[in-house]
Protein backbone atom coordinates (compact mmCIF):
# COMPACT_ATOMS: atom_id res chain seq x y z
CA UNK A 1 0.00 0.00 0.00
CA UNK A 2 1.08 3.72 -1.02
CA UNK A 3 3.05 5.51 1.63
CA UNK A 4 0.18 8.51 1.97
CA UNK A 5 0.95 12.15 3.06
CA UNK A 6 -1.77 13.26 6.11
CA UNK A 7 -3.61 16.40 4.95
CA UNK A 8 -5.43 16.72 7.90
CA UNK A 9 -5.20 20.64 9.88
CA UNK A 10 -4.24 18.17 12.96
CA UNK A 11 -4.30 15.07 14.17
CA UNK A 12 -6.13 14.86 17.34
CA UNK A 13 -9.86 15.98 16.12
CA UNK A 14 -11.27 15.57 19.27
CA UNK A 15 -14.19 18.04 20.71
CA UNK A 16 -16.15 18.08 23.44
CA UNK A 17 -19.89 17.38 21.94
CA UNK A 18 -18.53 16.01 18.66
CA UNK A 19 -18.05 12.28 17.95
CA UNK A 20 -16.88 11.41 14.51
CA UNK A 21 -16.85 7.91 13.85
CA UNK A 22 -16.27 5.32 11.04
CA UNK A 23 -19.02 2.77 10.32
CA UNK A 24 -18.50 -0.52 7.68
CA UNK A 25 -20.25 1.00 3.86
CA UNK A 26 -22.67 -1.88 2.89
CA UNK A 27 -24.07 -2.69 -0.34
CA UNK A 28 -27.65 -2.33 -1.37
CA UNK A 29 -28.68 -5.96 -0.28
CA UNK A 30 -26.29 -5.25 3.05
CA UNK A 31 -23.33 -6.89 2.83
CA UNK A 32 -19.72 -5.15 4.26
CA UNK A 33 -17.61 -3.77 2.18
CA UNK A 34 -14.23 -4.61 3.14
CA UNK A 35 -11.86 -1.50 3.72
CA UNK A 36 -14.43 1.01 3.10
CA UNK A 37 -16.78 3.21 5.74
CA UNK A 38 -19.31 6.16 6.35
CA UNK A 39 -18.49 8.94 8.36
CA UNK A 40 -20.70 9.75 10.73
CA UNK A 41 -20.20 12.77 12.85
CA UNK A 42 -22.46 13.25 15.91
CA UNK A 43 -23.73 16.49 17.54
CA UNK A 44 -23.41 15.16 21.39
CA UNK A 45 -25.31 17.70 23.28
CA UNK A 46 -28.35 15.98 24.02
CA UNK A 47 -29.30 17.73 27.06
CA UNK A 48 -29.56 21.21 25.58
CA UNK A 49 -31.44 19.56 22.04
CA UNK A 50 -27.55 19.23 20.65
CA UNK A 51 -27.16 23.17 20.55
CA UNK A 52 -23.67 23.34 19.48
CA UNK A 53 -21.37 25.64 21.53
CA UNK A 54 -17.92 27.04 20.31
CA UNK A 55 -16.52 23.98 20.64
CA UNK A 56 -18.61 21.76 19.34
CA UNK A 57 -18.66 24.36 16.21
CA UNK A 58 -14.58 23.48 15.95
CA UNK A 59 -15.41 19.73 16.21
CA UNK A 60 -17.51 19.62 13.78
CA UNK A 61 -15.16 21.72 11.58
CA UNK A 62 -12.30 19.69 12.09
CA UNK A 63 -14.59 16.51 11.49
CA UNK A 64 -15.91 17.58 8.28
CA UNK A 65 -12.49 18.23 7.29
CA UNK A 66 -11.48 14.88 8.21
CA UNK A 67 -14.53 13.31 6.50
CA UNK A 68 -13.52 15.19 3.24
CA UNK A 69 -9.67 13.74 3.30
CA UNK A 70 -10.21 10.10 4.86
CA UNK A 71 -9.48 8.25 0.83
CA UNK A 72 -11.60 5.21 2.48
CA UNK A 73 -14.95 7.11 3.35
CA UNK A 74 -17.63 7.02 1.28
CA UNK A 75 -20.02 9.53 2.35
CA UNK A 76 -20.56 11.33 5.60
CA UNK A 77 -23.58 11.24 7.74
CA UNK A 78 -24.12 14.41 9.83
CA UNK A 79 -26.54 14.08 13.01
CA UNK A 80 -27.33 13.89 16.73
CA UNK A 81 -27.56 11.95 19.66
CA UNK A 82 -30.92 10.95 20.79
CA UNK A 83 -34.30 11.50 19.51
CA UNK A 84 -35.20 14.61 20.52
CA UNK A 85 -33.30 16.99 18.28
CA UNK A 86 -30.58 17.42 15.57
CA UNK A 87 -29.95 20.97 16.47
CA UNK A 88 -31.45 23.37 17.57
CA UNK A 89 -29.22 26.14 16.75
CA UNK A 90 -26.49 27.84 18.66
CA UNK A 91 -25.97 27.24 22.44
CA UNK A 92 -28.28 29.79 23.99
CA UNK A 93 -26.81 29.88 27.34
CA UNK A 94 -23.56 30.41 26.17
CA UNK A 95 -24.78 33.47 23.92
CA UNK A 96 -26.94 35.06 26.67
CA UNK A 97 -23.60 34.10 29.38
CA UNK A 98 -20.66 34.61 27.59
CA UNK A 99 -21.62 36.85 24.12
CA UNK A 100 -24.37 38.94 24.84
CA UNK A 101 -23.09 42.23 24.93
CA UNK A 102 -19.84 41.71 23.43
CA UNK A 103 -19.70 42.20 20.00
CA UNK A 104 -16.20 41.50 18.94
CA UNK A 105 -16.18 38.15 20.75
CA UNK A 106 -19.34 37.13 19.08
CA UNK A 107 -17.40 38.79 15.68
CA UNK A 108 -14.96 36.15 16.42
CA UNK A 109 -17.37 33.22 17.27
CA UNK A 110 -19.17 33.54 14.02
CA UNK A 111 -16.07 32.94 12.17
CA UNK A 112 -16.27 29.74 13.21
CA UNK A 113 -19.71 29.51 12.54
CA UNK A 114 -19.34 30.52 9.10
CA UNK A 115 -16.22 28.01 8.47
CA UNK A 116 -18.42 25.40 9.71
CA UNK A 117 -21.33 25.98 7.18
CA UNK A 118 -18.30 26.29 4.59
CA UNK A 119 -16.82 23.18 5.61
CA UNK A 120 -20.03 21.20 5.08
CA UNK A 121 -20.52 23.03 1.78
CA UNK A 122 -16.89 22.04 0.55
CA UNK A 123 -16.89 18.44 1.88
CA UNK A 124 -15.40 15.94 -0.74
CA UNK A 125 -17.79 13.55 0.68
CA UNK A 126 -21.74 13.39 0.16
CA UNK A 127 -23.23 15.10 3.38
CA UNK A 128 -26.11 13.05 4.56
CA UNK A 129 -27.83 15.14 6.96
CA UNK A 130 -30.09 12.57 9.31
CA UNK A 131 -32.38 14.37 11.08
CA UNK A 132 -33.57 12.68 14.07
CA UNK A 133 -35.97 15.34 15.84
CA UNK A 134 -36.12 19.35 15.87
CA UNK A 135 -33.84 21.35 12.74
CA UNK A 136 -34.36 24.45 14.24
CA UNK A 137 -32.74 28.00 14.09
CA UNK A 138 -29.17 27.51 13.05
CA UNK A 139 -29.58 23.64 13.25
CA UNK A 140 -32.27 24.06 10.13
CA UNK A 141 -28.91 25.74 8.78
CA UNK A 142 -26.43 23.98 8.58
CA UNK A 143 -28.70 20.72 8.04
CA UNK A 144 -29.50 22.94 5.11
CA UNK A 145 -26.57 22.88 3.77
CA UNK A 146 -26.31 19.20 3.44
CA UNK A 147 -26.41 17.78 0.02
CA UNK A 148 -29.00 14.93 1.31
CA UNK A 149 -31.48 15.27 4.35
CA UNK A 150 -33.37 11.71 5.43
CA UNK A 151 -36.11 12.61 8.27
CA UNK A 152 -37.79 10.95 10.76
CA UNK A 153 -41.41 12.15 10.72
CA UNK A 154 -41.60 13.42 13.95
CA UNK A 155 -39.15 16.38 13.45
CA UNK A 156 -39.99 19.56 13.24
CA UNK A 157 -38.61 22.43 11.21
CA UNK A 158 -38.14 26.17 11.42
CA UNK A 159 -36.30 29.00 11.92
CA UNK A 160 -36.16 31.22 15.41
CA UNK A 161 -34.42 34.89 14.19
CA UNK A 162 -36.83 37.88 14.38
CA UNK A 163 -38.17 35.97 17.44
CA UNK A 164 -35.41 35.51 19.54
CA UNK A 165 -33.41 38.58 18.95
CA UNK A 166 -31.39 37.97 15.56
CA UNK A 167 -32.02 37.26 11.90
CA UNK A 168 -31.64 33.62 10.07
CA UNK A 169 -28.75 35.11 7.79
CA UNK A 170 -26.47 31.86 9.02
CA UNK A 171 -27.73 30.14 6.00
CA UNK A 172 -31.17 30.54 5.98
CA UNK A 173 -31.90 33.37 3.83
CA UNK A 174 -29.40 32.36 1.62
CA UNK A 175 -30.60 28.73 0.96
CA UNK A 176 -34.68 28.53 1.40
CA UNK A 177 -34.74 31.08 -1.73
CA UNK A 178 -32.91 28.34 -3.63
CA UNK A 179 -34.54 25.70 -2.34
CA UNK A 180 -38.42 26.49 -1.81
CA UNK A 181 -38.76 29.92 -3.36
CA UNK A 182 -38.87 33.57 -2.12
CA UNK A 183 -42.85 33.19 -0.66
CA UNK A 184 -42.28 30.22 1.64
CA UNK A 185 -38.66 31.32 2.52
CA UNK A 186 -40.14 35.33 3.47
CA UNK A 187 -42.79 33.32 5.63
CA UNK A 188 -40.38 30.64 7.34
CA UNK A 189 -37.73 33.10 8.30
CA UNK A 190 -39.87 36.17 9.38
CA UNK A 191 -42.36 34.55 10.78
CA UNK A 192 -40.62 32.02 12.76
CA UNK A 193 -43.36 28.95 12.65
CA UNK A 194 -42.62 25.54 13.14
CA UNK A 195 -43.39 23.32 10.45
CA UNK A 196 -43.71 19.23 10.34
CA UNK A 197 -41.21 17.15 8.25
CA UNK A 198 -44.11 16.08 5.87
CA UNK A 199 -44.57 19.69 5.27
CA UNK A 200 -40.67 20.09 4.95
CA UNK A 201 -40.55 17.41 2.44
CA UNK A 202 -43.56 18.79 0.21
CA UNK A 203 -41.03 22.16 0.23
CA UNK A 204 -38.66 20.03 -1.08
CA UNK A 205 -36.29 20.37 1.96
CA UNK A 206 -36.12 16.57 2.73
CA UNK A 207 -34.60 13.75 0.38
CA UNK A 208 -37.22 11.24 2.60
CA UNK A 209 -39.15 11.15 5.34
CA UNK A 210 -39.80 7.73 7.52
CA UNK A 211 -42.08 6.87 10.53
CA UNK A 212 -40.69 6.75 14.20
CA UNK A 213 -43.50 6.14 16.12
CA UNK A 214 -44.17 2.67 17.22
CA UNK A 215 -47.62 1.64 18.47
CA UNK A 216 -48.67 -2.08 19.55
CA UNK A 217 -44.95 -2.76 17.78
CA UNK A 218 -46.47 -1.42 14.54
CA UNK A 219 -44.95 2.27 12.48
CA UNK A 220 -47.69 4.82 12.26
CA UNK A 221 -46.91 8.33 10.99
CA UNK A 222 -46.93 11.22 12.66
CA UNK A 223 -50.77 11.18 14.08
CA UNK A 224 -50.61 14.99 15.11
CA UNK A 225 -49.99 16.20 11.67
CA UNK A 226 -52.08 15.75 8.39
CA UNK A 227 -50.27 13.34 6.46
CA UNK A 228 -52.68 12.27 3.86
CA UNK A 229 -52.82 15.12 0.04
CA UNK A 230 -56.34 16.75 0.03
CA UNK A 231 -58.18 19.79 -0.58
CA UNK A 232 -59.72 21.47 2.57
CA UNK A 233 -63.20 23.34 2.36
CA UNK A 234 -61.38 26.65 1.79
CA UNK A 235 -59.48 24.74 -1.51
CA UNK A 236 -56.14 24.88 0.16
CA UNK A 237 -54.12 22.13 -0.14
CA UNK A 238 -53.58 19.76 2.67
CA UNK A 239 -50.39 18.29 3.71
CA UNK A 240 -48.37 18.14 6.81
CA UNK A 241 -49.85 20.71 8.37
CA UNK A 242 -51.24 20.46 11.97
CA UNK A 243 -54.14 18.32 13.11
CA UNK A 244 -57.26 20.41 15.39
CA UNK A 245 -59.52 19.80 17.60
CA UNK A 246 -60.63 16.28 18.41
CA UNK A 247 -58.33 15.04 15.87
CA UNK A 248 -55.30 16.51 17.68
CA UNK A 249 -56.43 14.93 20.80
CA UNK A 250 -56.16 11.75 19.34
CA UNK A 251 -53.16 12.37 17.69
CA UNK A 252 -51.56 13.48 21.44
CA UNK A 253 -52.80 10.63 23.28
CA UNK A 254 -51.59 7.74 20.31
CA UNK A 255 -47.71 9.57 20.77
CA UNK A 256 -48.02 8.93 24.19
CA UNK A 257 -49.08 5.49 23.83
CA UNK A 258 -46.16 5.19 21.88
CA UNK A 259 -42.17 5.10 21.69
CA UNK A 260 -40.06 6.44 19.52
CA UNK A 261 -37.77 3.74 17.17
CA UNK A 262 -35.53 5.35 14.78
CA UNK A 263 -34.28 1.41 13.08
CA UNK A 264 -36.55 2.72 10.03
CA UNK A 265 -34.25 6.28 9.86
CA UNK A 266 -31.47 3.99 9.84
CA UNK A 267 -32.00 1.84 7.77
CA UNK A 268 -33.33 4.72 5.04
CA UNK A 269 -29.47 6.71 5.58
CA UNK A 270 -28.20 3.13 4.96
CA UNK A 271 -29.99 2.85 1.66
CA UNK A 272 -28.63 6.08 0.44
CA UNK A 273 -25.20 5.26 1.90
CA UNK A 274 -25.52 1.98 -0.52
CA UNK A 275 -26.46 4.17 -3.60
CA UNK A 276 -24.06 6.51 -3.38
CA UNK A 277 -21.44 3.79 -2.80
CA UNK A 278 -22.54 2.62 -6.29
CA UNK A 279 -21.06 5.49 -8.14
CA UNK A 280 -17.67 6.78 -9.46
CA UNK A 281 -16.50 8.76 -6.60
CA UNK A 282 -14.83 11.94 -8.57
CA UNK A 283 -17.39 12.22 -10.95
CA UNK A 284 -19.78 12.01 -7.59
CA UNK A 285 -17.54 15.33 -6.24
CA UNK A 286 -17.85 16.66 -9.30
CA UNK A 287 -21.68 17.20 -9.16
CA UNK A 288 -22.21 17.73 -5.84
CA UNK A 289 -19.78 20.97 -6.40
CA UNK A 290 -21.88 21.83 -9.34
CA UNK A 291 -25.10 21.45 -7.36
CA UNK A 292 -24.00 22.94 -4.72
CA UNK A 293 -23.06 26.49 -6.65
CA UNK A 294 -26.22 27.99 -6.04
CA UNK A 295 -26.29 28.34 -2.29
CA UNK A 296 -22.25 28.59 -2.51
CA UNK A 297 -22.87 31.62 -4.22
CA UNK A 298 -25.51 33.46 -2.38
CA UNK A 299 -23.87 32.18 1.18
CA UNK A 300 -20.56 33.50 -0.10
CA UNK A 301 -21.90 36.84 -1.26
CA UNK A 302 -23.56 37.47 2.26
CA UNK A 303 -21.59 35.38 4.99
CA UNK A 304 -19.64 38.38 5.81
CA UNK A 305 -21.90 41.24 5.60
CA UNK A 306 -23.75 38.87 7.78
CA UNK A 307 -21.31 38.32 10.45
CA UNK A 308 -20.42 42.11 10.74
CA UNK A 309 -24.58 42.83 11.28
CA UNK A 310 -24.83 39.92 13.98
CA UNK A 311 -21.86 40.42 16.45
CA UNK A 312 -23.13 44.26 16.13
CA UNK A 313 -26.97 42.89 17.18
CA UNK A 314 -25.66 41.31 20.50
CA UNK A 315 -25.68 44.93 21.79
CA UNK A 316 -29.27 45.17 21.44
CA UNK A 317 -32.09 42.74 19.82
CA UNK A 318 -29.86 39.28 20.57
CA UNK A 319 -28.50 40.31 24.35
CA UNK A 320 -32.52 41.08 24.77
CA UNK A 321 -33.65 38.09 23.08
CA UNK A 322 -30.90 35.50 24.28
CA UNK A 323 -31.33 36.71 28.00
CA UNK A 324 -34.84 35.97 27.25
CA UNK A 325 -34.99 32.64 26.18
CA UNK A 326 -31.84 31.77 28.50
CA UNK A 327 -33.46 33.00 31.76
CA UNK A 328 -37.11 32.63 30.70
CA UNK A 329 -39.72 29.74 31.80
CA UNK A 330 -40.39 26.79 29.56
CA UNK A 331 -43.82 28.47 28.56
CA UNK A 332 -42.09 32.35 28.67
CA UNK A 333 -39.06 32.57 26.68
CA UNK A 334 -40.26 35.72 24.73
CA UNK A 335 -40.05 39.53 25.12
CA UNK A 336 -42.99 42.01 25.35
CA UNK A 337 -42.75 42.50 21.69
CA UNK A 338 -45.49 44.70 21.94
CA UNK A 339 -43.66 46.83 24.53
CA UNK A 340 -40.57 47.26 22.60
CA UNK A 341 -42.08 48.61 19.25
CA UNK A 342 -43.91 51.46 21.50
CA UNK A 343 -40.61 52.11 23.22
CA UNK A 344 -38.74 52.66 19.76
CA UNK A 345 -41.50 54.53 18.53
CA UNK A 346 -41.09 56.71 21.47
CA UNK A 347 -37.37 57.30 21.19
CA UNK A 348 -35.91 55.34 24.24
CA UNK A 349 -32.10 53.94 23.45
CA UNK A 350 -31.04 50.55 24.01
CA UNK A 351 -28.71 52.28 26.49
CA UNK A 352 -30.52 52.36 29.81
CA UNK A 353 -33.52 50.25 31.29
CA UNK A 354 -35.07 48.93 28.06
CA UNK A 355 -33.64 45.67 27.60
CA UNK A 356 -34.51 44.74 31.49
CA UNK A 357 -38.50 46.00 31.03
CA UNK A 358 -39.24 43.81 28.03
CA UNK A 359 -37.75 40.46 29.68
CA UNK A 360 -40.14 37.93 30.78
CA UNK A 361 -39.50 38.44 34.43
CA UNK A 362 -40.35 41.75 33.91
CA UNK A 363 -44.12 40.71 32.89
CA UNK A 364 -43.91 38.78 36.60
CA UNK A 365 -43.44 41.92 38.58
CA UNK A 366 -44.92 44.77 36.88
Amino acid sequence: MRDFKNHDLIDDIAKPGVRYEKRPARTPDGQVVEGLYNAWIWLDNPSQFNSYTTDMVKGVILAMRAASNARDVNCVVFTGVGDKAFCTGGNTKEYAEYYAGHPQEYRQYMRLFNDMVSAILACDKPVICRVNGMRIGGGQEIGMACDFSVSSDLARYGQAGPKHGSAPIGGATDFLPVVVGAERAMAACVLCEPFSAHKAYQMGILTEVVPALKVDGQFVANPTVETQRFVDEFGRFVYGEPKTGAALDEGKALMKRGTVDLSLLDAKVEELCAKILLTFPDCTTKTLEELRKPKLEAWNRNKEDARAWLALNMMTEARAGFTAFNEGTKDDREVDFVKLRQKLAQGESWVGPLHDSIQPKARKHG
